[in-house]
């Protein structure tokens, strides 16, 4: 049934986002504070629609940014971009748009559309593409069952406007539009993957962002009452589509090595694990792919790895990981719509490079 997000629920999605985006997604507090500006301009409220209850031909679009998470930091979106985009996809489409809905759950992104819906007046769609955070357009649950992204608008902070058709072609969709977004200045706005209500039933990860809300929710109230976040992390998992998390191993961030390229922010870590000889090492492509101890691999994309502050369970993007914090490196068992052939083909280990096939995170003790 249809629900109700408030401004007082933004600091658990916010933090529920961050765990779910895999480090990537952009930084969620900015995006938090963007979306409490947009929901102060209206009656401080965004309705959600479940997608079982969309009808068979209202038509959804996704919104997002576009662009490496390091410049989202320094160049902060006035959030009526992503309006402009979705109103220029509108017209190009000649047909109103029923519902907004992220194209991932995770980080900014998982605020995006709430400045779309607060801007023009409309729902958003309890649901995403990705289940989490990815780096690139084409890698989405909506891609691997058959939809395009074409055609999608642009846009940036300078009111330029751009609608870019790619055809069925969703690679050679994100090659265009990384290049629009490097142009403009590295980041922009977008609206992408104009799908009916059926094709959200068919192809998206259901109620991603009340699971988010949730899972931030549990870890703050667990603060709050003095218990162990993690304990109330990996319980509330178990309620979810997820299924499970756990930490792989927990010590302190002796090298971060980034550069920001094509567009996205690359790069590795290494953590001295606690107790032991042995380092860990993360390796990152916006969002954190692989999580390896003394050279053995303990996660892999699309399971979920994230890094959390030792103590509290705060997410630390990989923006944000520096020298010398204490952190633990949790991982998030992908939901089943992730670990199918079709989507491991999209985001798998080798989609990446990575050479080495995906073995489904299992419970135990960590590394």
């Amino acid at each position: 049934m249809p629900w109700d997000l408030a401004a007082s629920d933004l600091s658990d999605l916010a933090l529920g986002a961050a765990l779910l985006g895999a480090g990537g997604g952009g930084d969620p507090y900015l995006g938090k504070s963007m979306a409490a500006d947009a929901l102060a301009s209206t009656s401080g409220r965004v309705r959600f629609l479940d997608p079982d209850e969309l009808d068979e031909d209202a038509l959804v679009v996704t919104t997002a940014m576009l662009g490496a998470p390091t410049v989202l930091v320094e160049k902060l979106p006035s959030g009526k971009e992503v309006a402009v985009a979705l109103r220029a996809l509108e017209r190009h489409l000649g047909r109103p748009v029923t519902a907004t809905m992220p194209a991932e759950c995770g980080g900014m992104n998982s605020m995006v559309p709430l400045l779309a819906a607060a801007r023009l007046g409309l729902p958003v769609v309890d649901a995403d593409g990705m289940g989490r955070a990815f780096p690139e357009l084409s890698m989405t649950t909506f891609g691997a069952h058959g939809l395009s992204g074409s055609p999608m608008a642009v846009a940036d902070e300078h009111g330029s406007v751009a609608v870019v058709d790619a055809g069925a072609d969703n690679r050679r969709l994100e090659s265009l539009a990384r290049a629009l977004a490097v142009s403009m200045g590295a980041s922009a706005s977008m609206a992408i993957y104009a799908m009916s209500g059926a094709d959200v039933r068919r192809t998206a990860v259901p109620r991603t962002v009340s699971t988010a809300v949730r899972l931030g929710r549990a870890v703050q109230e667990a603060r709050q009452c003095h218990r162990d976040p993690f304990t109330a992390l990996e319980e509330t998992l178990t309620r979810t589509v997820y299924e499970y998390g756990r930490t792989l191993f927990e010590g302190k961030v002796v090298d971060v090595e980034r550069a920001t390229t094509d567009g996205f922010a690359r790069g590795r870590a290494r953590i001295a694990v606690e107790g032991t000889a042995d380092e860990g090492e993360l390796v990152f492509q916006n969002e954190n792919l692989v999580a390896r101890m003394a050279g053995r691999t303990l996660a892999v994309v699309p399971d979920l790895v994230t890094v959390l502050h030792a103590e509290s369970a705060e997410p630390v993007t990989t923006e944000g990981l520096r020298y010398g914090q204490r952190v633990r490196v949790f991982a998030i068992s992908a939901p089943p719509p992730l670990r199918t052939p079709e989507a491991l083909a999209a985001f798998g280990p080798g989609a990446f490079g990575i050479e080495e096939n995906y073995r489904p995170l299992a419970p135990g003790s960590g590394g």
